[in-house]
């Protein structure tokens, strides 16, 4: 049995066979990791999809926090841009 093990690890066919068999594992290793990733991503699209699809009444701008509270607390505080210059009178009048 060592002899059969010995002698076909010296032939040339065999150790081209399990050099070809190694760049196929290599291979299909590959491919399996390109199909997981397509379909994590194909997965993470649904689910925007449908986050998206459910979400019906519209956001605030994220960027502007403070001007929405203000405006809705109370609407004339808006009306100077936000430079507030009917709110603040020069020291010294």
């Amino acid at each position: 049995m060592v002899y059969e093990v010995n002698s076909r690890t010296q032939d040339p066919v065999f150790c081209q066979l399990q050099k070809h068999i190694n760049e196929l594992q290599a291979q299909l290793a590959k491919a399996q990791s390109e199909v997981t990733m397509q379909l994590q991503q194909a997965n993470l699209a649904a689910m925007l999809c449908m986050e998206m699809a459910q979400s019906t009444s519209p956001q605030p701008n994220p960027q502007q926090p403070m001007d929405i509270l203000i405006a809705n607390s109370n609407p004339g505080l808006m009306e100077d841009n936000n430079n507030f210059g009917s709110l603040w009178e020069p020291l010294g009048a």
